[in-house]
């Protein structure tokens, strides 16, 4: 093959992959995504756990959100969890010691195990999500 016919074959291959680019574009700008904010207290089952976020606690020092989990032996209570304040998406921290709560350890597949997961302080509204086996719920206080 010459290379006339293979600059030739470049350019219409680069060309089909930049109009289907554009095309995918063009669809996901018509997708809709709906997102479902729950209310506290509602129990939520993401795969094989049932998990609700029962209360949230705003102080100077930390965010505290009491919950409650059952369906799996022995996971990590604190995995999954995630505070959306400001913007920012924050991770768990240690329960700060003089902080009331129970500190989340271990989940069981038929006691309901309730504890509290402690945030770094923030203020304004905030939205609690739980991910588990690529499934995600969200509540916040309406």
């Amino acid at each position: 093959m010459s290379t006339r016919k293979l600059i030739l074959s470049a350019i219409i291959c680069a060309l089909v992959i930049i109009v289907a680019g554009g095309a995918k574009i063009f669809q996901m700008t018509r997708d809709t995504i709906t997102v479902e904010v729950f209310d506290l207290g509602v129990n939520r089952t993401l795969a094989d756990m049932t998990v609700s976020v029962e209360t949230v606690s705003q102080n100077a020092d930390v965010t505290v959100v009491h919950v409650s989990m059952v369906g799996v032996e022995g996971a990590d209570a604190k995995e999954g969890w995630r505070l959306l304040a400001g913007g920012t998406v924050l991770s768990p921290v240690a329960l700060p010691v003089g902080t009331l709560g129970v500190p989340c350890a271990t989940t069981r597949s038929v006691d309901v195990t309730s504890c509290d997961l402690a945030f770094p302080a923030s203020e304004g509204s905030v939205t609690v999500a739980y991910l588990r086996a690529g499934l995600q719920s969200q509540w916040s206080r309406h």
